[in-house]
This record gives structure tokens, sequence and C-alpha cells, in this order.
């Protein structure tokens, strides 16, 4: 006859009688699905999952449920709004012994995307991409954010004018005394001079959380993606040749940004979703050993 093993949690009352907001599992490794369109791969996720512990005098919940649970989000299906909503019902589900009501899953893993050059027929390279997901169920409210960080290259506008300045004055100097000058000189003496002052360059991230619809088919990470690449204009470079970096130099020379200016186009020219967003910008500054930050939010 098989001894039936002791369960504190259940026979033990708390010394020390107080509710507890979250109680749960931190750091869980996890594989998950990302399908989206034509991309399609399993990733690496670091997986938080806890539920709330209202009745004061329990002494625990049941941490191998919620484990056992997570394993509907590493069944090959997909991640979707849908099953992680499922999963949450379920955790709330297991712990009715508890009269646990809420629920709440945190999942961090990179998503890892083939980006091509900029101009090289055929030349790609992979881009790694942070994704945090937020899921919690509360009194039956089910809310999902997703948040994303996009590496971009911003050129200080200040610093260009004041190499624009630098380099009129050289040329000036140079050419005091010439009363004509042709094109080709002209381009000659840029070609040598043109260089005598650069501005800076710093590569930048910008960190943007939208809320995501409880009925979307899927969590539409690669749109967003692609939507923060293309209002910021100068998403940091895998696999170039000599063509692509020109060609990443004139996009740069061509977006010129302070830290407020990235902010303000996520903000304002850029359709992340159709509720709240909110966005951070970090400028990891070449010129000062501190950072440009920059807030903001789209209701």
């Amino acid at each position: 006859m098989t001894a039936i093993l002791p369960d504190v949690s259940l026979t033990e009352r708390s010394r020390s009688l107080s509710p507890l907001e979250w109680v749960g599992m931190q750091g869980i490794d996890l594989p998950v699905l990302i399908e989206e369109g034509d991309y399609r791969r399993e990733l690496h996720a670091h997986v938080d999952a806890q539920v709330d512990l209202p009745m004061p005098h329990t002494k625990g919940i049941h941490m191998s449920r919620l484990y056992r649970l997570l394993d509907g989000l590493a069944e090959g299906e997909p991640l979707t709004p849908g099953n992680l909503q499922d999963v949450l019902a379920a955790m709330v589900a297991s712990h009715h012994d508890c009269a646990s009501r809420n629920a709440r899953v945190r999942l961090e893993f990179a998503l890892l995307v083939k980006r091509p050059a900029l101009v090289t027929p055929q030349l790609s390279g992979w881009k790694s991409y942070p994704v945090t997901l937020e899921a919690s169920l509360h009194e039956g409210r089910f809310t999902l954010q997703a948040s994303v960080t996009v590496g971009y290259s911003s050129t200080c506008p200040c610093s260009a004018a004041l190499s624009r300045q630098l380099i009129e004055q050289a040329f000036l100097a140079a050419h005091r005394n010439d009363t004509t000058l042709t094109p080709a000189q002209v381009a000659e003496w840029l070609i040598h001079n043109a260089t005598l002052a650069t501005p800076h360059s710093q590569r930048s991230e910008a960190q943007v959380q939208v809320e995501l619809k409880p009925a979307a088919q899927n969590l539409g990470l690669i749109a967003l993606i692609d939507a923060i690449e293309q209002a910021l204009a100068t998403p940091v470079q895998t696999a170039v040749k000599r063509a692509d970096e020109q060609a990443f130099a004139a996009l740069n020379g061509q977006n010129l940004m302070f830290v407020e200016d990235a902010a303000r186009r996520l903000i304002n020219g850029l359709a992340i979703s159709d509720g709240e967003a909110y966005v951070h910008v970090r400028h990891i500054e070449s010129l000062h050993p501190h950072d440009a930050v920059a807030w903001g939010r789209r209701d």
C-alpha cells in the first residue's frame, strides 16, 4: 500500500494571518512558438507565474500546479492572446481551495528575425528583438500587454549644425581670394575636407509597450517592430557591404534626431495600436558618459 504523502500547505495553518497579493514562481524556462504570417520559430522564454492568496490562514499555494499548467503554452501551438487567457483561467481554477481569484504570467524572450541588407541583393543577417508579454486575469478581466525593444541609430542635429559651420568656415578660408570656382573644384575640396568635422551618432533604443486585443489571432509582434523601425527610419543593420554602409550613412543624415524627436516620431507618426501606447527612448551618448532619455504616452 502506497503511503499518502504529507501536504503541509493544506494541513498546516499559517502562523501569521495575512492575505498575499501574489505568490508563485519566477524564471521558468519554457519553449514557446511564435507564428505571425511567414514567421514561425520556437524560442526560449523565461516565464513568471503567480496567483493571489486571499485566505490569510492558508499556508501556501500549489507551485507544482502552476508549473504543470504552463505546459499548455509549450505544446507546439503558437502563442496567442487566447491560449494565454486559457492558462490564466486554469491557474485560478487550480487554486479554488486557496480562494484565488487572480492570476498573472510574464514571458520574456528574444524574437529572432532575419533582416535584409539595405541595398545589397540576397544579403541578410539575424537580428534579436527583446520582447516582454504581461498577461493578467483580475476578477475575470483579461488584459495583455506587449513590450518590444528596437535598436536604431541617432545622429545629433546640434552636432550636425556645428560640423557644417566648421566646414563652411574652412571652405571660405581656403577660397577667400577665389572669384570663380567650378563645380569640379568644389567637389575636389569636399572630397578632402568635408570630414573636417563630423556629427556624433550613437546606438539608441526604443521600448514600446502596447495593449493587445484579447480576440487577436496572433501577438502582432513583427508588425509592431516593423512599424517602429519605419517610424524611426534608421534601424541598426546586420550584414552590410560598403554600399549598405553608405546607404545607412545617408539615412542618418536624412533623419537627424534628438531623443525628443525620436519619442515624438513614435507617438505622433506611428499607429502602434488602437489603445494606449507607452514609449521610452534612450540615446546611448557618444559625446557624454551619460544617456539621453525621453518618455511619452499616447492615449
